[in-house]
C-alpha cells in the first residue's frame, strides 16, 4: 500500500463524493441510468491501483450502500452494486488467467447472471410489472442482453485502455511518482 492513510481516506472520500453525485445524476440525464454507473466503477480504478484491493473494496462498499440509500434509479444503483462497482477491480485478477478464452468466459458469465439477476430484482423485489419489458410483442430483456453482451465487450476493452493511460500518464502527475 502506497501512501499514508490520511492520503488514502482523503482520495477514497473524494472519489466517494464524486461517485455518488454521479449515481444521483442519474435521475436527470435518461443515459445515465447505465453510464453512470460504469463511470462510477471506472473512478475506483485509482484506488485500486494506488492503494490496493482493500481500500478499493471499502470504497466500493460505501458507494454502493449510499447509492441504495440515496440514489431514487434504483435500476442504476444496481448496476453499480452488482457489476459496475466492482468489476473494475476483479477484472485484473481475471485477467491472470492464461487463456484469452477462458477470460473472457468468465467476464462474460459475470456479465450475464449480474445482468439476469438485475432483471428478476426489479421485477420481484421493486414490483416493475413484466410488460414493461414489452415493446410491441418483443421481449425486451433478451434484446437488452444481447446487445448488453456486445457493449460489455466494448466497455472492456475501453477499461483496458483507460487502466494503460492512468498508469503510464496520469499516475505519475496525481501522485508524483
Amino acid at each position: 500500500m502506497k501512501g499514508s492513510s490520511s492520503v488514502q481516506v482523503a482520495v477514497g472520500g473524494v472519489i466517494s463524493a464524486l461517485a455518488l453525485v454521479l449515481m444521483m445524476l442519474t435521475n436527470i440525464f435518461p443515459f445515465g441510468t447505465y453510464a453512470f454507473p460504469v463511470i462510477s466503477g471506472i473512478l475506483l480504478i485509482p484506488l485500486f491501483i494506488e492503494f490496493g484491493f482493500k481500500w478499493s473494496v471499502l470504497v466500493y462498499v460505501v458507494i454502493s450502500a449510499l447509492s441504495v440509500l440515496f440514489v431514487s434509479d434504483k435500476e442504476a444503483a444496481l448496476f453499480f452494486v452488482l457489476l459496475f462497482g466492482y468489476y473494475p477491480v476483479i477484472k485484473s485478477y481475471i485477467e491472470r488467467l492464461k487463456l484469452k478464452i477462458f477470460q473472457y468466459l468468465i467476464k462474460l458469465a459475470i456479465f450475464n447472471a449480474m445482468a439476469v439477476a438485475i432483471y428478476f430484482l426489479l421485477l420481484f423485489v421493486f414490483g416493475l410489472p413484466k410488460d414493461a419489458f414489452v415493446l410491441f410483442g418483443v421481449n425486451l430483456p433478451l434484446v437488452f442482453l444481447l446487445v448488453g453482451n456486445i457493449f460489455f465487450v466494448i466497455y472492456d476493452y475501453a477499461v483496458n485502455i483507460l487502466v494503460f493511460q492512468y498508469v503510464n500518464k496520469y499516475s505519475k502527475i496525481l501522485f508524483k511518482k
